[in-house]
């Protein structure tokens, strides 16, 4: 399907008379590997997995390797693809917000120029979620109430940063309470045990829909299509916009004719309709954007985290 486009695309974007066939036997001549900055299973692993598969299938002479580098919120994983060797055999993803959280915090080894862009692939629309028994049904009635215990997926996460613009649009105080992932969120919100939480929509939609749960607002522009009836913070009166995003990014530096061929591929790739198709079967919600538009959006981001951040350091 996509074996002679991507050499012919790289050759036109290299101004090349033909597909470079010498440059297909020369790269890759080993396994690409791929750093997931998580445990292997979680969204972001899945996201890496699906362009995999398609890519081994699709393209002659590629194989990759996943290593999942788990460790402080995505910050090991994220060090780990910015000081690989830029000879493109390691590429990695990214999740936001907390690539560039560890910037703005000052803990990072690394910066936005570290990496060359890839593009995004998927997000995570936010979410604020309730027990099903809750008197909470609206932002209006969480921002009414007093004393309320919120859990979120640890500090700097786009759950946290989402309750702390909350805070800061309402006038309330949280009691904030940091966790480990969103296993142990579920488990706070289905056992009663908090009263609220700032999550993702694929952690939580199928136990809303199953009524063990209960959704008060998306976190998004729009209403989401997965969950149309649902409406937003925004239409609720409280402009707090939040979403996790997914993309593929490389090391800084790696020669200009292999990472147009990473670049096509990720492309063709995310065009394709079995990639469509496999990201719906796995509950993957697709967000693509060019590298270039990607860029934009992370040195966007960092500049909305830097003023959270300036309000409440954490």
């Amino acid at each position: 399907m996509f074996k002679a486009s991507i050499f012919t695309s790289v050759a036109l974007a290299l101004g090349l008379a033909s597909a470079p066939a010498a440059l297909a036997g020369e790269y890759p001549d080993q396994p690409v590997t791929i750093i997931v900055p998580s445990k292997a299973g979680g969204s972001t692993d899945r996201t890496a997995r699906l362009f995999t598969e398609l890519a081994e299938k699709n393209y002659e002479g590629f194989e990759f390797v996943i290593q999942n580098v788990p460790g402080s919120g995505g910050q090991k994983g994220f060090e780990a693809i910015a000081r690989a060797d830029a000879d493109g055999y390691t590429i990695g993803l990214n999740f936001t917000p907390q690539l560039v959280a560890h910037i703005v915090s000052g803990r990072a080894q690394y910066t936005l120029d570290s990496f060359h862009v890839m593009g995004n692939v998927a997000q995570d629309p936010g979410i604020v979620v309730v027990p099903a028994d809750s008197p909470i049904k609206t932002m209006a009635d969480l921002a009414a109430a007093s004393g309320l215990t919120v859990a979120v997926n640890g500090i700097g996460s786009d759950d946290f940063l989402a309750a702390k613009q909350f805070e800061s649009i309402a006038g309330v105080t949280f009691n904030l309470l940091p966790t480990k992932g969103s296993t142990e969120q579920k488990a706070a919100i289905l056992g009663g045990h908090v009263d609220a939480a700032f999550m993702n929509l694929s952690q939580m939609i199928k136990q809303h829909k199953a009524g063990d749960a209960r959704i008060i607002a998306m976190l998004t522009e729009e209403r989401d299509a997965n969950l149309p009836d649902m409406p937003t913070a925004l239409e609720q009166g409280y402009d707090v916009q939040m979403r996790a995003t997914r993309g593929f990014v490389a090391p800084a530096g790696i020669p200009d004719e292999i990472q147009s061929q990473l670049d096509t591929m990720l492309a063709e790739i995310m065009a394709s309709d079995e990639f469509k198709a496999n990201a719906a079967k796995g509950n993957i919600f697709l967000l693509p954007m060019s590298g270039p538009d990607y860029l934009a959006y992370l040195t966007d981001l960092q500049a909305q985290t830097q003023a959270v951040y300036d309000q409440a350091p954490w």
